[in-house]
Parts: structure tokens; C-alpha cells; sequence
């Protein structure tokens, strides 16, 4: 039986229309996503849904004939989380873009799940509100998609990562059946927390259709961002473990390695520095702005860091700007592979110096950058060619390695996916991962919701 053939087919034609696509476009696309993994064959069809009764239409179709479904977004994962293969249904929510409310007064937002995380903060800030997660990708990235993967992002050292954003999700479950989950209060504690299960679950249990947000009121006043370059990137990892440990809270705090620092600056065509220099990138906001930037200075200096301070506001988006080149600078060398571990903050000198050992070790270049305010770094593996080479995988493994051993985590904000599936099992241990796929079994009997992917 071909693809086209699959008796699924038919009954999705009807049950949805011209929302069913099996366009050779489509059908590409869904096979990779920004991960640079790719699967060798096509998926049978797209559904681009335009409400959660196609959603419900779709898994009630793939429940009856065992299909399997890969839920879909943006398609900005870095994991594998997204991606189809020959056989299988992927459900977009990508055209699910309304912001159905917003309102002030209890500061929160109800939402489809293709809304792009931009465009909800340009939406609530004229009502002196933003939301808090902010992913590097936040121009392309969906609300969908950073409530699968519990995305981060910049702010959330201060702010938090998406689960405390999250208030409520209505999800459909692989049999159709539509859930309300999760409250419009500030306090909920009734019943177990399946708002907080479908976080982060990248699409192994359900697919949201609609979420209801947390909104924050904006700071106060002008931000103070301060840009420090350091001899080494371990005296800039000490100095922002120091300034925890000082009981600053920086809304922003960002790590660029020396590799990473040098390749940026000369894809911007900014000068060089030093050799071997690091930066240190420190935002401070709110009321307290300026006197916390005044004693992050003071820390800088002390751990042997050069810093000024923005003079206004657009200054101050100059300096982070340095930060968000890194991407398409590393992209510039080569393939590559962008992982994302996660320590004890105490412990980023002793990653950052593993990384760089790692890197030694294999040959390999292998840039970083880090969230310094939660212990998230973003080591990106540089290599040439198709397929990603064995000894990047050994290194890849070696970083994981090292971040398990320092009491930190696979994955602080990307997601598990595809990718890291091969060490999952050295994290959460054979208990916890067999309690676990027992989880998904309740939620998906028929193991249909994005098979191979995460468990």
C-alpha cells in the first residue's frame, strides 16, 4: 500500500478538508527543523489545523487507525522534537495564531498555540505588561512550542522559564478527548498539576490548543546593562557565580566564551580583543536598576574585569546585541550542533573549563555561551559535512558527562527530542524512566503521540 493509499487518508479529506495537505512542500518541511536532523523519508500528510476541532478531527482519525502523530509548531526546535518520518500524521498548530484576551486587570492572556512569542509581548506592552519568557527565537518561535519544550530564555533567571508562565492549557489527548486543565487564578492547587506535566512534554501526551498566561507589569524605569570583558572564561564565570552569590538577581546575565567572543566580533566586524578574553554581558532593571548595576561593577572589577555601563536604553541593546550574533556567527563557520546543558551556578567556572578541554581533546571547536544567572550554557560543536561525525557525538556525550557529574542536567531549555534520547537513561535512571513511559501510556495507550522521540 503507498502513501497515498492509506485508508487514514480518506477520512481526514472529509473530517477536514482543505486543512489536510500532501503537498511535496509541506511534507518537506515537516521532516526537519533547526536541530540540523532531517529524516529520510516524508510523513503522509500535514494537517494545518485552524481550531481545536481539528485538532480533536485529526487524533480521532490517527486513534482509530493507529497512526502515529508528530505535533508540530514553528518548527524552531533544536532537538529532533518536531520531526516526521514516512508513515506518520503531523498536526500543525501553526495557523492557530488569535490572542483570544487580554486582560490587564488580572494580568494574564488567553492564546492559540501558533502565536508567535514576539508578537503576544508587542501585543500586552501597550498595556504596561510583557511575558517573561523570552527565547533567542522569539521572532519565530510559538507559544506551542516553548510550552512542549519549557523553553527559557535571557530573562529567565529573574522571571522564570515558561512553567511559571503557564496558568493553563486546554490540551487534546490522542483519543480526541478535549481537557481544560489548570486555572485564571494566581492560586490553584486542586488535584494533581497536569498543566505542570504538559510542560515541557514535547508532544508525547497531547497537543495544547489554548493557553492561558501569566502576564508581568514592566519594570520600572530605564534598564542599566553592562558589558565587562575578563582575561579568561573561567574569572567571567567566577564573577557572575559571584554576583548570586551576592543576592543580585540581573534580569539578564550572559556568558561568551573567548572562541565565541572572537568569531561574533569579527562577524559584526567589531574590533578584536585580547587574546583568550571573555565577556560577561549584565542587565539589571527596575526600581533598583542602577544601584544593583553599581555593585555588579564592583564585582566585576574584583574578579579582574574591564566593564562599562550603557548610557541609555539603546546603548544598552547595542551590548546585548553581541550576544544574540552568536547563532548566525557560529552558522558562518560551518555545520552545526547546538547543545544546551544545564549546572548548579556555583559550578559554571567547572563546566566552562570542561568544555573547553573537551574541545581540546577532540580537535574541535566548540564556542559557547551561557544564561550565567541559571547555570545554562549553549556549547555549539562546529564540524564540516553531511552527517554529524562520531567523535562530535563522543564530545557531545563527554559534555553531558560532565554536566550530569557537577549535579546539572541534560537540558535546561531545548528539549530532549530526537537528540538526546541516548542519554536520557543517564540522568533519570531505569526507575524513573519506566515510571515515566507508564505516564505517557495513560495519556496515549496506543503509543501513538510522536513515537521515538523523548521516551
Amino acid at each position: 500500500m503507498t502513501a497515498a493509499e492509506h485508508p487514514a487518508l480518506d477520512a481526514l479529506r472529509r473530517a477536514l478538508g482543505d486543512a489536510l495537505s500532501t503537498e511535496a512542500s509541506d511534507l518537506d518541511a515537516a521532516r526537519g527543523d533547526y536541530s540540523g536532523q532531517r529524516s529520510e523519508s516524508a510523513p503522509l500528510a500535514v494537517v494545518h489545523a485552524r481550531s481545536a476541532a481539528d485538532v480533536q478531527a485529526a487524533l480521532r482519525i490517527a486513534s482509530a487507525h493507529r497512526l502515529p502523530v508528530v505535533p508540530r509548531g514553528a518548527g524552531t526546535g533544536l532537538t529532533g522534537g518536531a520531526i516526521a518520518r514516512g508513515g506518520e500524521l503531523v498536526i500543525s498548530t501553526a495557523r492557530m495564531t488569535r490572542i483570544i484576551a487580554i486582560e490587564p486587570a488580572d494580568q494574564l492572556a488567553v492564546v492559540e498555540p501558533g502565536v508567535i512569542v514576539a508578537d503576544l509581548g508587542a501585543a500586552v506592552a501597550p498595556h504596561g505588561l510583557f511575558y517573561a519568557p523570552d527565547p533567542a527565537s522569539r521572532a519565530i518561535c510559538s507559544i506551542g512550542g516553548t510550552i512542549a519544550t519549557n523553553a527559557g530564555g535571557l530573562l529567565c533567571a529573574k522571571y522564570g522559564v515558561t512553567r511559571e508562565a503557564v496558568l493553563g492549557l486546554t490540551v487534546v489527548l490522542a483519543d480526541g478527548t478535549l481537557l481544560e486543565l489548570g486555572h485564571r487564578t494566581v492560586k490553584g492547587v486542586t488535584g494533581l498539576d497536569l498543566t505542570a506535566l504538559m510542560i515541557g512534554s514535547e508532544g508525547t501526551l497531547g497537543i495544547v490548543v489554548e493557553a492561558t498566561l501569566r502576564l508581568l507589569p514592566l519594570p520600572e524605569g530605564e534598564p542599566a546593562t553592562i558589558a565587562a570583558t575578563f582575561p579568561s572564561v573561567v574569572s567571567a564565570a567566577e564573577a557572575s557565580s559571584a554576583i548570586t552569590a551576592a543576592g543580585l538577581r540581573p534580569a539578564a546575565m550572559e556568558l561568551i566564551d573567548p572562541l565565541a567572543l572572537r568569531l561574533i566580533r569579527a562577524h559584526l566586524g567589531l574590533p578584536a580583543v585580547a587574546e583568550g578574553s571573555a565577556s560577561l554581558i549584565v542587565q539589571t532593571d527596575g526600581s533598583a536598576a542602577a544601584r544593583e548595576a553599581e555593585a555588579v561593577l564592583g564585582i566585576v572589577r574584583a574578579h579582574g574585569g574591564e566593564a562599562s555601563i550603557a548610557r541609555d536604553r539603546h546603548e544598552g541593546e547595542g551590548m546585548l546585541a553581541v550576544r544574540g550574533a552568536f547563532h548566525p556567527a557560529m552558522a558562518a563557520q560551518g555545520e552545526v550542533l547546538i547543545e544546551d546543558v544545564c549546572v548548579p551556578r556555583s559550578q559554571l567556572p567547572a563546566i566552562v573549563a570542561a568544555i573547553e578541554r573537551i574541545g581540546e581533546r577532540h580537535a574541535l571547536l566548540i564556542p559557547s555561551v551561557a544564561h550565567a544567572g541559571d547555570g545554562n550554557l549553549h556549547p555549539n560543536i562546529i564540524y564540516t559535512g553531511d552527517t554529524v561525525p562520531e567523535r562530535v557525538w563522543t564530545a557531545a556525550g563527554e559534555i553531558f558527562a560532565a554536566a550530569l557529574e557537577l549535579g546539572g542536567t541534560l537540558t535546561g531549555e531545548h528539549g530532549i527530542g530526537t537528540l538526546k534520547r541516548r542519554w536520557l537513561g543517564d540522568e533519570l535512571g531505569e526507575p524513573q524512566l519506566e515510571l515515566q513511559r507508564r505516564i505517557k501510556a495513560v495519556f496515549d495507550p496506543l503509543g501513538i503521540m510522536n513515537p521515538g522521540k523523548v521516551l
